[in-house]
């Protein structure tokens, strides 16, 4: 396991405190909205930390061409019909450029600034100059609004439990994922980011900030900057 991550309950977990068999349960929310509102009908997408599949499937449905991209082969296993590559996503190469970039999960978070850049940089090498990057980011009380819940359209109830400062602007988060029939938790850490660092952070990748596709800012739309 990944130093600083960790997690608990049934079923194989990935290095960083993932369980497959939660992400196998996990519903899809209005992603698969968001990012076809974003893009050209049929573009190529690169979904980077694409998990189980949640997303994947539903853009697939609607008519992208999606390369799908874990470093857990657990994870992979569970996709069927796209294209899957096994990687860590900050040393990816996939080998061509393509319409969409997708760079879920809040993982621009990541508490590695050289792991949260060497993920932008991924993102950029794989964009096409005229392509876009879609970006997941965490809203701006997320690390403050603890603990909070909300029950999920597959019976499940997700709960942030903390947010302990570990030093270096880092936070240890810790996560509950509770189903009538067993019960993961997840420790991860997280770096929160202002609106400011965030672009700063794009911009040393080679991206711009292009603007936010959610009213609540958390899906951001970010263009190659030539």
């Amino acid at each position: 396991m990944r130093e600083g991550y960790d997690g608990t309950g049934p079923g194989a977990r990935t290095p960083d405190g993932c369980s497959v068999e939660l992400y196998r349960r996990l519903p899809v929310g209005s992603e698969p909205d968001v990012i076809a509102s974003a893009v050209p009908a049929g573009a190529s997408i690169l979904e980077l930390g694409c998990g189980a599949g949640r997303v994947t499937r539903p853009l697939t449905e609607r008519g992208f061409a999606v390369t799908a991209v874990d470093e857990s082969p657990g994870m992979l296993e569970q996709i069927e019909g796209v294209r899957t590559i096994c990687s860590p996503i900050e040393t990816l190469d996939a080998g061509e450029t393509f319409d969409v970039v997708m760079l879920a999960s809040y993982l621009v978070h990541s508490g590695d600034p050289e792991v949260r850049q060497g993920m932008l940089r991924t993102c950029r090498r794989h964009v096409k100059d005229e392509g876009c990057v879609l970006i997941q980011r965490e809203g701006p009380d997320w690390h403050t609004d603890v603990p909070r819940e909300r029950q999920n359209d597959t019976g499940g109830i997700v709960r942030i439990l903390s947010a302990t400062p570990v030093g270096d602007g880092v936070d240890s988060m810790v996560c509950e994922y509770v189903y009538p029939d067993a019960t993961w938790t997840q420790t991860f850490l997280s770096r929160p980011l202002t609106r400011e660092e965030f672009a700063h952070h794009l911009d040393g990748a080679g991206l711009v900030v292009d603007r936010c596709l959610t009213d609540d800012g958390t899906w951001v739309r970010a263009l190659p900057r030539h």
